[in-house]
């Protein structure tokens, strides 16, 4: 597990909650593995410097971690192609992207929604989820 990558979201997110059923539905390999950022497993792994910011999705991958924008666009890469052709969007300057990052983060909950508690995985998405 330790060498799959890991999506940490914000469970209670509308717009967070799609994006995964997106990956999930596209990773035919099931390489990603998932867990909301208020698990125990975020809290392990993470610790508090990305636990605490629910406005961002963290990548966790060969020791690496990405967020905002960076982590949605190296996921993409991960997942193959044609996602993978979203890569191209790297040279748009990191400040530049996650300033539009952040603009739909901060108002992800007013545009999507937000669920009463954390996404629950399905049974067929058990083996998915780290907790």
């Amino acid at each position: 597990m330790e060498n799959n990558p890991i999506l940490y979201f914000d469970g209670v997110c509308n717009l967070c909650n799609s994006t995964i059923d997106f990956f999930i539905s596209k990773d035919s390999k099931k390489k990603f593995r998932y867990a909301p950022l208020q698990s125990n497993s975020a809290k392990k792994n993470l610790g508090n410097r990305y636990t605490q910011d629910l406005d961002t999705v963290v990548l966790s991958y060969k020791g690496r971690i990405y967020t905002k924008s960076q982590a949605i666009l190296a996921s993409l890469v991960i997942l193959g192609l044609p996602y993978s052709l979203m890569g191209i969007f790297f040279i748009i300057p990191k400040f530049l992207s996650d300033l539009i990052y952040k603009f739909i983060a901060v108002n992800r909950y007013r545009f999507f929604g937000q669920k009463e508690t954390c996404r629950l995985a399905t049974p067929e998405e058990k083996e998915l989820f780290l907790d």
